[in-house]
């Protein structure tokens, strides 16, 4: 908590010793007028419960793909040999760089910020959980083969339980990514509601107070969901061996 305190004792003091224009750079209590008014008359609460919805949204449909791809490219060696190179290959791109593709196969509107945000969820949560897949313990199989598991048996019970600490560790990210995906595809895409759309509209307006209201929101929305994420992913680890 040391470094937040600085930077924002920083940033009242020179927004307060006039080296800055104020209208660049205003007050911290500035800030808080504002987002008292747009809580109280303006449609703050509409604007992050849109975002948040495409978040979650997005997160959800890139998450299950993720888990499911990755969980076919860490069991499957052929799989791996036919998809794995090309995946590693479109990894490398930019995120961003996929807002054109994505506009034009499904326009600017809410199911286009979807993809997008989906798009940005899915690799973590297929390398994750591939590297879990792939480091289950020969030990392990050779039991399941003893026991004779079915396929099926071999993925819920071997596979998808080792895997489960990476998998999570994937989820946690694609969380993070998301909730940044879903504020830059308000940006990036038709200005529409949302906390992008607000930092627009505050920059149109040269309204900074409004500008640095939409990214306060978009850090503390993002820490808020690593705490949970993380508070999370401990319970379902707890008890696990090599846990605490």
């Amino acid at each position: 908590m040391v470094l937040p305190a600085l930077l924002l004792g920083a940033w009242e003091l020179a927004s307060h010793s006039r080296q800055l224009d104020p209208r660049i750079l205003p007050p911290i209590e500035r800030v808080g007028q504002t987002a008292l008014h747009e809580l109280v008359d303006g449609n703050l609460i509409y604007h992050l419960g849109v975002s948040l919805g495409r978040d979650l949204a997005g997160f959800g449909v890139g998450t299950t793909l993720g888990i499911a791809l990755g969980a076919l490219l860490g069991i499957s060696r052929l799989a791996d040999r036919l998809v794995m190179p090309s995946f590693n290959a479109a990894r490398q791109i930019a995120v961003l760089a996929w807002i054109p593709l994505i506009a034009l196969w499904f326009g600017f509107g809410d199911p286009a910020k979807v993809v997008f945000i989906a798009l940005a969820a899915l690799t973590p949560v297929v390398v994750n959980t591939y590297e879990g897949c792939r480091s289950t313990s020969t030990e392990l199989l050779e039991v399941g083969t003893m026991l004779r598991f079915s396929r099926w048996q071999f993925i819920r019970r071997l596979f998808l339980p080792a895997a489960m600490p990476s998998i999570l560790t994937g989820v946690r990210l694609a969380l993070i990514t998301s909730w940044v995906a879903s504020v830059a595809a308000e940006y990036f895409m038709t200005l529409g509601p949302g906390i992008g759309g607000l930092i627009i509209a505050g920059r149109e307006r040269f309204q900074m107070d409004l500008v640095l209201l939409g990214m306060v929101l978009l850090g503390l929305v993002g820490f808020l969901m690593n705490q949970i994420a993380s508070l999370l992913e401990g319970r379902l680890l707890r008890g696990r061996p090599g846990t605490a």
